[in-house]
């Protein structure tokens, strides 16, 4: 298969960042669906943004409503450096409200899923936008 590498077991890395240990843990569970993914996580917006800097993922699941940094503010800053605005973004929001969405698209998001979070759904959607990123 044209532009894979049998060599290494991960060949993206998704970062998962919500306050919310359970919301947290089950993301991790899920993602246990994508063997092709490494996944790190982080607790807050401020820790998500020391991740980006030192191990960019290919694509991060970031909930909206956080401590000390909303997920709206790390994909902000995300998407406005050069560096790291070609990762993925997929805001997690709790309530499908328009206002979040609209905000959400308004930080330059790339996708949003609604809590609660449906497994295949989700599955789904990275597995997604990975292959689409994988091509360039």
């Amino acid at each position: 298969m044209a532009g894979h590498d049998g060599g290494r077991n991960h060949e993206h890395t998704v970062l998962l960042v919500d306050d919310n240990a359970q919301n947290l843990e089950l993301l991790e569970v899920y993602m246990e669906d994508i063997p092709e993914a490494r996944v790190v996580t982080a607790t807050n917006g401020l820790e998500a943004m020391n991740t980006v800097a030192e191990d960019p993922p290919d694509l991060m699941l970031l909930d909206i409503m956080m401590p000390k940094m909303s997920g709206f503010e790390v994909c902000k800053r995300i998407k406005a450096d050069p560096k790291t605005r070609d990762i993925i973004v997929v805001m997690v929001t709790a309530l499908s409200e328009t206002g979040d969405v609209e905000r959400a698209a308004e930080c330059g998001t790339d996708d949003y899923i609604s809590k609660p979070i449906d497994r295949k759904t989700l599955v789904d959607l990275v597995r997604s936008l990975l292959t689409t990123k994988a091509r360039g």
